[in-house]
């Protein structure tokens, strides 16, 4: 009998002996792209009476992350109790294999007798392990559940998504003269229109909200039913969307539990009550255990905020980013409620990179176009800049994360004490997302990144985060030990020290130009990739003429996976105009080729229509 079996066997058994006691529905309203622009929390501008009405008579969150700042990531940690970088499903529309003899939390919910319902978004990284719910379709409801059954019923809101704040023509409910511009954005007419807009748009999520709380209400229902209400991640805006900081993460999160379940309540609970305690996404399925009756797996890495199995409250909740889109990046964070710390393992990649979607808000072009006059201020400017190695904001002081603290010897301490929060962390649920993207599917041939990470040799966790924390912190003394990590056993290892080199620039490359050409022949293609990169931006001319081919050949869709053709096409694009002569290469490779899954197949699309913009073919020319 396998794990899966008698997990499901043992939910089902305690499921029974707790058949003579009611137990609660469980009922998820859940917007898209947005903070906690909400009244109940603060916001004077916010028109959102349903959500207020909740918080009015519930409990409210004030610290809430959705661990991810975009919907497919955050939605795959919701959906398992696991972080999406142990998974390996961090990248915005991938997929990745289940781990091994673990379910979503539907199946467990299932198997305790709950009918299980999602309307209608799912968008996980992650295969479903079987049949995950009862029905998923923008027709599910609790009201289709066999008699007597308890339900778990989610309904999702489309209303305040990114791209509904970017709609014209918009009939305008929010007075843009009236928006708070944060200190990130420039003050123009397109950024406060957005931001009204965006406004506009949580209204309208606000009433459907309502309409299902009517419906609650009408079968008589909301006395036997608890209701959280929060977002998928942080406003649509940018600069907000995609970025894992306080903004990004941050959001809204109300709970209400009927007298009638009291002893589900936390402590702190009262009708317009506020809670401090630290939540995130990670948690919220152990919490569902916990409301249902049964003690979390103990495979789950949050922690249950509510019910019969509350855990301990927890000093830390953490963030992620990886590849958005079509643009790879690592970022790591977590805050203690009040500073929020920030690790940038690619700190030569700007806050801003090219994202075809988020380019469709009018806010993004307007915003960038006035960076390159020269029109903005320093807290303005810093979303097109390169990172810094690590940031640290105070939120008591500096609520929009402009001033950096990172240098600062006051805050010294607090800087290394969430640094080591992260490592411990990281160590904890060990990190596959620290390997490139290709490589990590490579290495988990056959299996889930989460079980390739935990079989002995395969994932050498504390010599790739030492690796990687070396190489982004920029410190040059540190050129020595990159160079000879070149030649580590591990493709992890060797691609985290040619990185380093070429993000300290032209000093460490010369000093490193052996051990770089070397690596131009590592089995590994994206430490061969890394390599023509840091050559090719800044080797000597004759570096150049080599590495311009072997990019135009590890590129082409036709002869490789799609990870190592998006990982050398965004290498070609690092190159700027040293890639020119690439054009017609470019101008030839197919916009078709093989992916492991579909979610995989629109990134290189928009990286050739990019490139072929940047550099058109003359007529004639051939690749």
């Amino acid at each position: 009998m396998n794990k899966i079996t008698l997990l499901l066997l043992a939910v089902s058994a305690l499921a029974a002996r707790a058949a003579d006691s009611p137990r609660p529905n469980i009922l998820w309203l859940v917007n898209e792209d947005h903070g906690p622009h909400v009244g109940a929390y603060g916001d004077s501008y916010a028109i959102t009476p349903t959500f207020d009405a909740l918080a009015a008579r519930g409990l409210r969150y004030e610290h809430c992350w959705s661990n991810a700042p975009v919907c497919a990531p955050a939605r795959t940690t919701l959906i398992c109790g696991l972080y999406a970088i142990s998974t390996g499903g961090e990248h915005m529309r991938s997929m990745v294999p289940f781990p091994k003899g673990k379910q979503m939390y539907p199946q467990l919910l299932r198997a305790a007798g709950y009918y299980c319902t999602n309307n209608a978004k799912e968008d996980y990284n992650l295969k479903e392990p079987g049949n995950v719910w009862d029905e998923s379709s923008k027709k599910a409801h609790w009201k289709n559940r066999p008699a007597g059954a308890p339900f778990m019923a989610v309904f999702n809101s489309e209303k305040s998504h990114e791209s509904k704040l970017r709609v014209r023509p918009h009939k305008q409910v929010h007075d843009p003269a009236k928006v708070r511009v944060p200190a990130y954005h420039p003050d123009t007419p397109e950024v406060r229109q957005d931001w009204a807009q965006y406004y506009d748009t949580v209204t309208a999520a606000d009433a459907d909200a309502g309409a299902r709380l009517k419906e609650l209400e009408d079968a008589g229902l909301t006395e036997d039913t608890i209701v959280f209400y929060y977002a998928d991640h942080g406003s649509g805006m940018p600069g907000n969307k995609r970025w894992p900081l306080e903004r990004g993460l941050e959001v809204p999160l109300i709970v209400y539990i009927p007298e009638k379940f009291k002893e589900l309540r936390p402590p702190e609970y009262k009708a317009g009550g506020v809670s401090n305690r630290l939540v995130s996404f990670v948690d919220f399925a152990p919490t569902l255990c916990s409301l249902a009756g049964f003690q979390p797996p103990d495979w789950m890495q949050g922690y249950a905020f509510l019910g019969k199995y509350t855990a301990a409250l927890q000093p830390f909740i953490y963030g992620y980013r990886g590849r958005m889109d079509e643009r790879v990046d690592c970022v790591r964070s977590l805050t203690d409620g009040r500073y929020v710390y920030a690790r940038n393992f690619r700190p030569d990649k700007i806050y801003g990179q090219h994202i075809n979607y988020m380019w469709q808000t009018p806010t993004t072009g307007v915003w960038e176009a006035m960076f390159k006059a020269g029109q903005l201020n320093e807290a303005q400017s810093a979303f097109w800049k390169t990172k810094p190695p690590e940031e640290l904001y105070d939120l008591e002081a500096d609520r929009d994360e402009v001033k950096n603290l990172a240098a600062s010897p006051e805050h010294r301490a607090t800087l290394e004490k969430l640094r080591a929060a992260l490592r411990k962390n990281e160590a904890r649920i060990l990190d596959v997302g620290l390997l490139p993207e290709g490589e990590m599917h490579r290495r988990s041939a056959g299996k889930s990144p989460y079980d390739m990470a935990r079989e002995p040799g395969k994932f050498p966790f504390a010599r790739i985060y030492e690796t990687a924390e070396l190489a982004s912190a920029l410190d040059p003394s540190a050129t020595d030990a990159l160079i000879n990590a070149v030649s580590d056993a591990d493709s992890g290892v060797r691609y985290w020290a040619v990185m380093g080199l070429e993000m300290r620039g032209a000093e460490a490359v010369k000093a490193g130009h052996d051990a770089l050409v070397k690596a131009l022949d590592d089995d590994s293609p994206d430490v061969r990739i890394t390599a023509a990169e840091a050559l090719g931006r800044f080797g000597i001319e004759a570096d150049l003429a080599r590495v311009l081919p072997l990019l135009g050949l590890l590129a082409d869709w036709k002869t490789n996976d799609v990870f190592t053709t998006m990982a050398a096409l965004n290498s070609i694009a690092a190159l700027d105009e040293k890639a020119a002569p690439l054009a017609a290469t470019i101008a030839a490779f197919p916009k078709t080729g093989p992916a492991p899954d579909g979610r995989f197949k629109e990134y290189v699309p928009r990286l050739l229509e990019e490139l072929r913009e940047r550099f058109p073919a003359k007529t004639g020319e051939k690749p």
